[in-house]
């Protein structure tokens, strides 16, 4: 399924480091508190963590925009997600159904770094994993880790919040003149493809416009397929060049519509 997703707000990123502290000393004298040992314990019980669903006007906007267009049995769930009675399952099996979405409406974290040790026969003093945190615009880092150590439950384990996260930014307005333009030419360059207001999952440098008042959209011109998006940041990242050539031309056709409305 095809749709045109116009960024206006996006989630929070942040760093947090999960350390486990034991004994250092030669390998071939195990110790019981390895500190590598001792960290596998709690990123088994972080990694399988999913926090409570969550919606706001933009990514509501977007499920109704895309409801129309999916086949029957997503479109049934989509159009069930905040009611009282279904939503838990349907929030499921829509979390299932694409990661994409499972990201737009829950917090969610990917462990995504592991460092312990200098060499294959000292047991390291200490062991250390990254959690990579996406947090939903308005929601608080530190209620979040109250909820890790609760289930970790272990105090011999210690949270560390790395600096230079992204800072909590309000959603662009959806009634101005440049989203009216994105949208305006985007329904021309795809016709009959949705547009829909975008709640991204990454972070970009429209975060620090919109605290300062900008109206900043972002847009992902280039048409993909699912595998191509998928590539992102992973293995064979790449965009074909004819969706290449595409985006650049949408590009232009709303730099060209805005001045024009302006």
């Amino acid at each position: 399924m095809q749709y045109v997703g116009i960024q206006a707000s996006e989630k929070v990123a942040a760093n947090v480091d999960v350390i486990a502290k034991g004994t250092s000393g030669h390998a071939s004298v195990p110790l019981k508190d390895n500190a590598v040992a001792h960290l596998a314990a709690p990123l088994a019980k972080i990694s399988p963590y999913e926090a409570p669903v969550e919606f706001n006007s933009i990514t509501r906007a977007y499920f109704a925009a895309l409801a129309p267009v999916e086949d029957d049995e997503t479109a049934k769930w989509i159009r069930v997600l905040e009611t009282p009675e279904r939503g838990d399952h349907a929030a499921r099996v829509i979390s299932d159904a694409n990661p994409l979405w499972n990201s737009m409406i829950h917090d969610t974290i990917s462990p995504t770094m592991l460092q312990a040790g200098v060499r294959q026969n000292v047991i390291p003093a200490e062991a250390k994993a990254v959690l990579n945190v996406r947090l939903l615009p308005g929601n608080q880092l530190s209620v979040l880790i109250a909820k890790l150590q609760l289930l970790v439950n272990d105090p011999a384990i210690r949270f560390e919040v790395e600096p230079n996260g992204s800072e909590i930014a309000p959603s662009s307005l959806l009634a101005t003149e440049l989203y009216a333009s994105i949208k305006r030419v985007a329904g021309n360059e795809f016709q009959g493809v949705p547009v829909a207001p975008f709640l991204s999952t990454g972070a970009t440098d429209s975060a620090e416009l919109r605290l300062r008042n900008v109206q900043a959209y972002g847009i992902l011109p280039f048409p993909l397929s699912d595998d191509d998006f998928n590539r992102m940041h992973g293995n064979d990242e790449r965009i074909p060049l004819d969706s290449f050539r595409k985006g650049i031309d949408f590009l232009y056709n709303v730099v060209t519509d805005f001045a024009v409305q302006k």
